[in-house]
């Protein structure tokens, strides 16, 4: 399904680019992971689960099965690509989601502020934080234009380690969503971990979802820059995924299932 085009490190950060190619395991990682992520199957299962206890007759169900269907399907190229790496994500490096921030739209394809990513990831002994950004991009340029200025992916990533009103805000949401016997500990770990290290030792993401030809100059300016900004122990690791699409095409390609 995929390969490794480069790979640097330079003091806390990382830069590697997958490159991805068509196939079954593509194939079966965009219907199953990445679907699943993005219209959050887990969260849906269980509220038409409890929507269905409360319909107790005949009417109740056939007005309950109107509402389940006028769901608006998420299809814009950019949700796609944060689904996308969200899966990669917990698939190569274990993270862990303890929300699906698909629950917290109030309209139906609402665009929700804060961190892209916000999840957890434990390495022995050790659970850390993991907040990131996610940025899907058909720019034939390098490094592409959503990895600088000031709405950049290398800005972003920057004010979530230097901006504490910024993890404030991030915490407070995260805190309630974190209240089940999964994500509690997981959760009070990792804050633990961050408090004891002078809010520092967190785990950064930062994912360029691409259809271009893999270049390391995608990500190795952003890289060296973050080098002098990002300090242990907090880590920062940014990840291009190249598809064997056009990013356009990725809302129509998690509906057949990955493409041929």
């Amino acid at each position: 399904m995929h390969a490794l085009a480069y790979s640097n490190t330079q003091d806390s950060i990382s830069w590697n680019g997958i490159q991805f190619a068509y196939g079954i395991e593509f194939n079966a990682f965009m219907a199953d992971e990445v679907t699943a992520r993005l219209h959050d199957e887990v969260g849906k299962a269980d509220f038409t689960a409890h929507l269905n206890s409360l319909a107790s007759t005949g009417f109740a169900q056939e007005n309950l099965q109107v509402i389940l269907e006028a769901e608006q399907p998420e299809e814009r190229d950019w949700a796609v690509g944060e689904a996308l790496a969200e899966a990669w994500l917990s698939r190569e490096h274990g993270v862990v989601w303890p929300w699906n921030m698909e629950r917290d739209k109030r309209t139906p394809q609402a665009s929700l502020p804060g961190a892209d990513l916000v999840g957890f990831v434990t390495q022995g002994c050790e659970t850390r934080l993991v907040l990131g950004e996610v940025k899907s991009s058909s720019d034939s340029r390098t490094p592409p234009n959503v990895m600088t200025g000031r709405s950049g992916m290398a800005h972003q990533l920057e004010n979530l380690v230097t901006d504490t009103s910024l993890l404030f805000t991030l915490l407070r949401w995260l805190q309630p969503r974190c209240r089940d016997n999964i994500s509690k500990p997981l959760f009070d770990a990792a804050v633990g971990l961050l408090l004891q290290t002078g809010n520092k030792a967190m785990t950064l993401f930062g994912v360029l979802v691409r259809d271009t030809q893999p270049d390391e100059l995608d990500l190795r300016s952003r890289g060296e820059h973050l080098s002098s900004i990002v300090q242990s122990p907090a880590r920062c690791n940014l990840v291009a995924l190249y598809l064997p699409c056009l990013v356009s095409s990725l809302p129509d390609l998690v509906q057949v299932g990955g493409g041929s």
